[in-house]
């Protein structure tokens, strides 16, 4: 791999750069075909949170594939979710159904944590993602 192919890149798609510069954060940055996906939540360009976990798990899934094709990706690429959740009591069976619905197997490996809260008040979920860009091309 040349040196060309090792520069950090940043990608905020269309509708994240208030957040991504209020934030000083990158919604993912590549490195070759190694992609970082900063926290994705259930959240809209409004910034306003809908109810529940099945509708929150939705729109999340739906701003992370937002991302990870602004950085030249797909959901399959994914190789590893991080899950953090505000109630680790929630019933969990929403969010796998939709998560099925985005994640198809060989499914990537999650780690999942209990956290206090997260950055705006009702948020029950936030995911993040690693991806590796033409990986899913094996699946």
């Amino acid at each position: 791999m040349s040196a060309g192919n090792l520069t950090q890149q940043s990608f905020n798609p269309p509708g994240t750069e208030a957040t991504a510069e209020q934030y000083r954060l990158s919604q993912a940055m590549r490195v070759g075909n190694m992609i970082w996906v900063s926290g994705q939540v259930g959240v809209t360009t409004e910034r306003t949170v809908p109810e529940g976990i099945e509708a929150q798990t939705r729109l999340t899934f739906e701003n992370l594939k937002a991302v990870l094709e602004a950085a030249g990706a797909t959901l399959d690429d994914i190789v590893e979710l991080t899950l953090l959740l505000t109630d680790t009591s929630i019933d969990l069976e929403p969010f796998y159904r939709v998560k099925d619905e985005y994640i198809r197997p060989p499914y990537p490996a999650i780690t999942g944590f209990g956290v206090s809260s997260l950055a705006l008040p009702g948020l029950l979920l936030e995911v993040r993602a690693v991806a590796v860009a033409g990986s899913a091309a094996t699946k």
